[in-house]
């Protein structure tokens, strides 16, 4: 007797009619068509429905999440300006809010399908009190969301008073990944002798780097290439992500010509951030005004892995989001126009595929022996769910129903015309 079988499902890749069986929270059988003889405590008709594999938001900062408006607004929109609010906010933090606003974060994303979430946390702070916060709420939510913690030296691990100490103590805690900010450093030398440094602890410890590089309109901040040999000299090729890389939308094409080959080579991931960069970049210019958002389009036919990423929900850098990665998806296919049906599965790998390989996600996909992770979309393919960002029926964690939300229909009312019916997102639960 099997746990749970799906039956009539629509894959990402094509595949229809399609039916998966469940058993101890694993996938046992996937075929198109009925399984013969099959038996389960629970069928679930998908109707020809999109059953895809969790959403995973490769970057995020849950210690900022839902603080929109504390102390202030960022008025001028711009990161710096953001970055300087944070600073502003740090010192009326504690440790109970903190973790309240994350969870209620983290109930907004399964509603979502949003089941795998690699955070930022800043590691400026000598008291690290982020960074025990955040790996509680790491602890409470891990029945139902992956969390990975990145150690974040947010105003520049060597431009703050004991910043390599604070990134060390953070990892010795239990934080899983080492971050950076080089083109926040005071200098372009000291940008590149900390992605050098960072890396050699990353090497030494064995764990991923996941840099914020080059989230600038300056096409000269050019770390993503320190951070691309860097992984090919200490053999982290793989194990290397490079997170906005913005400078990269103004950089001329001979020398990203020069780049791109490097940055596949290194096995280097770059991670877009499609809302916050289109928001927060290209605020110095007039007009014409740069989109401010990596080349996506370019990087992807180079052989680069990239994947999109959430940044900010309603903190001082963004006052918008809502745990959607197919909102992400939407706006990155329309910023990179990215809209042939090719780009559009690749906008929707980005947010699902592409991103489970940047965290290194065991067990994902569907496939057999795979976790039996999924999102049931109101939507007949991946190109239909961007447009739409398409109702999430179900959503499962390892065969665990964890969240659902009725059906969205339209009906016709007296007069002929449509008729709206409203639902509401149903609560997630561990």
């Amino acid at each position: 007797m099997l746990d749970l079988l799906i039956t009539h499902a629509s894959l990402p890749d094509g595949r229809s009619n399609v039916s998966i069986a469940v058993q101890n929270g694993k996938i046992t059988q996937i075929s198109e068509g009925p399984i013969s003889g099959a038996q389960a405590r629970e069928t679930v008709d998908a109707a020809g429905c999109l059953l895809s594999p969790p959403f995973v938001d490769p970057h995020f900062h849950m210690d900022a999440t839902l603080s929109y408006g504390l102390p202030r607004v960022n008025e001028s929109g711009t990161l710096l300006e953001g970055i300087a609010l944070w600073g502003e906010l740090k010192p009326l933090l504690t440790a109970e809010a903190l973790i309240e606003r994350a969870l209620t974060y983290c109930d907004w994303a399964v509603a979502r399908g949003l089941l795998a979430i690699r955070s930022h946390v800043d590691t400026s702070d000598a008291s690290l009190l982020a960074v025990d916060a955040l790996l509680e709420v790491k602890k409470r939510v891990a029945p139902y969301i992956d969390l990975q913690l990145v150690a974040f030296p947010q105003d520049g691990v060597l431009r703050t008073k004991d910043g390599v100490d604070n990134l060390k103590r953070a990892l010795d805690k239990g934080v899983d990944v080492v971050g950076g900010i080089p083109h926040f450093e005071r200098t372009m030398a000291d940008g590149a002798a900390s992605v050098k440094l960072l890396c050699e602890i990353a090497a030494e410890r064995g764990l991923l780097v996941d840099m914020h590089c080059d989230e600038s309109d300056d096409p000269l901040s050019r770390h993503i290439e320190t951070l691309s040999f860097e992984a090919q000299r200490l053999g982290l090729q793989g194990r290397v992500s490079g997170s906005h890389c913005t400078s990269m939308h103004s950089m001329d094409n001979y020398y990203v010509s020069k780049l791109l080959p490097l940055i596949a080579e290194s096995g280097v991931s770059v991670i877009a951030n499609p809302l916050i960069n289109i928001t927060l970049q290209g605020r110095h210019d007039t007009y014409p005004k740069r989109r401010g958002m990596t080349r996506v389009p370019e990087l992807m036919a180079a052989g680069v892995n990239v994947a999109f990423g959430n940044d900010c929900v309603m903190d001082p850098w963004y006052g918008m989001g809502s745990a959607d990665l197919l909102e992400v998806a939407h706006m990155g296919l329309h910023v990179a126009q990215m809209t042939s049906q090719k780009g559009i599965r690749q906008c929707f790998e980005a947010v699902t595929t592409n991103a489970a390989k940047v965290m290194h996600l065991k067990g994902y996909g569907l496939e057999v022996g795979c976790d039996a992770s999924f999102v049931l979309l109101q939507a007949r393919d991946p190109a239909e769910a961007i447009r739409l960002r398409a109702n999430r029926l179900k959503v499962w964690k390892k065969g665990v129903l964890l969240a659902e939300t009725p059906e969205v229909a339209t009906k016709l009312n007296t007069a002929g015309r449509p008729e709206r019916v409203t639902f509401q997102i149903g609560k997630a639960g561990a």
